[in-house]
């Protein structure tokens, strides 16, 4: 196998990442500077380099030019932050394979570590390409974006649990958050997936046409009804229904939907035969069903029949971390299918993104990237291609709470609170500090922080 070189001053990511290539056969060495990489470049050959971008005593864009120096068809994959996005793409037109946004998972580096490779064995120079998309996030899927906040977590690891399982889940959340999305992933992670997924719009069906909607009808079984119709539930049958915005359901369709669930049975209007159906149910909201049965507006049987488990997801201002990451997946998106080549966000389209509490979450961020990729002649998306409300919004005032070490006299203190709060990770305390993360290895040196 391969012999490899890992840069990555984060030591916790860096022996995770070592002990998972090694895992997988490949000969690694890690080191966790600058310097020391250069220094074993000199005398070691190596078929790939993996290396942050920004490191304690160098840029990782050094090692990458050390390394097309010595040999043109080493592959050198560089992981960054969103934030670098600018370094990402210079290390593109410096002959970089790759480059990934981190955090990530491991299993998503081996795509690259295998094209790195391929190339090296063919003795192909790799020409300075134009700037590529924005970092692809290998944490999404056709249907469901991840993200790395504590909220997405959280919300991720409700999805691995109940997906297996028959429950019937009730998806709560603002407009726009995903929440059939979300259902999908849940239907794409059970026993089901190779079964019929039915997406129904309970707001956008005709009160008189319900019924025949849900539950099918015979051919003559009222004026119009020429044909025998399949209902979502007999189409949905072995797989799962997602009911979108239930809380829209008249009262008259609430009983009838509560009997197909307590029978799991349907019948079709006009027909004297029930169908037996076998489904899973997943419900959908952006109102709190609870309030609307204490007003007698939704059939409390009916919400603990939807509710064996609740989801409730996080609106998009609430999920920071995760703001770039939805961004860069839309951009990548909006790329295809406008076929254009965005390299990605300006420094102050992130500020203005970040400032901005985006009120139409993913729905409304993607429209905007959609429009700013249309607009944009550049490589990269200023701030002025933006929609108005978006390049106009004020950053909020930081806190008297704020974390900023410069504000405050206790930084040991917040530095240790950090550190609590993001469970050791060093990157995202340095977020939480508002300093970089070299001012913060300087910190825990001065005060003997050893983690």
């Amino acid at each position: 196998m391969a012999k490899i070189l890992l840069v990555e001053d984060d030591v916790a990511f860096c022996t995770m990442l070592k002990t998972f290539l090694l895992k997988k056969g490949y000969e690694v060495d890690a080191v966790y500077t600058a310097t020391e990489a250069l220094n074993l470049l000199k005398d070691t050959d190596y078929g790939v380099i993996i290396s942050d971008v920004r490191l304690p005593d160098k840029e990782g864009l050094e090692i990458l030019k050390a390394v097309k120096q010595k040999n043109a068809q080493t592959g050198v994959i560089m992981m960054t932050s969103y934030a670098e996005i600018s370094m990402a793409v210079n290390a593109m037109k410096e002959g970089a394979v790759d480059y990934i946004a981190k955090p990530f998972n491991p299993e998503v580096i081996l795509d690259s570590i295998q094209t790195a490779l391929q190339m090296e064995q063919a003795e192909v120079t790799r020409p300075a390409p134009k700037p590529a998309a924005q970092p692809k996030s290998k944490t999404v899927t056709d249907t469901y974006i991840k993200g790395v906040s504590d909220a997405s977590a959280k919300l991720n690891n409700y999805i691995d649990l109940v997906a297996p399982t028959n429950m019937s889940v009730l998806i709560m959340g603002e407009s726009g958050t995903g929440k059939e999305q979300i259902a999908k992933s849940i239907h794409n992670k059970s026993k089901r997936n190779s079964q019929p997924f039915i997406a129904v719009d309970c707001g956008a069906i005709p009160r008189e046409l319900a019924s025949s909607e849900f539950f099918g009808h015979v051919k003559g079984s009222f004026t119009g009804a020429v044909t025998n119709k399949t209902g979502h539930f007999e189409a949905a049958n072995g797989g799962t229904i997602f009911l979108d915005e239930i809380g829209n359901l008249s009262y008259e369709l609430q009983v009838q939907l509560l009997r197909a669930l307590q029978e799991r049975k349907v019948k079709p209007v006009g027909s004297n035969t029930e169908i037996k159906v076998d489904i899973r149910v997943i419900a959908a909201t952006n109102e709190d069903l609870f309030e609307l049965v204490k007003k007698g507006d939704f059939r409390e049987d009916l919400y603990h029949r939807l509710n064996e488990f609740t989801i409730k997801v996080p609106a998009l201002k609430d999920r920071q971390e995760d703001l770039m990451i939805f961004a860069n997946y839309f951009l990548d998106s909006a790329n295809k299918e406008l076929e254009k080549d965005v390299a990605g966000f300006s420094d102050e389209a992130i500020t203005a993104f970040k400032s901005y509490p985006w009120p139409g979450n993913l729905r409304e961020l993607k429209n905007a990237v959609k429009r700013a990729v249309l607009l944009t002649q550049k490589d990269m998306i200023e701030v002025e291609v933006l929609p108005h409300e978006v390049r106009t919004a004020e950053k909020e005032e930081v806190p008297q709470s704020s974390y900023s070490l410069f504000k405050n006299k206790n930084e040991q203190e917040l530095i240790l609170d950090a550190l609590e709060k993001t469970h050791g990770n060093k990157s995202k305390a340095a977020r939480l500090l508002s300093i970089d993360r070299k001012t913060l290895y300087n910190k825990l040196k001065q005060y003997g922080i050893k983690l």
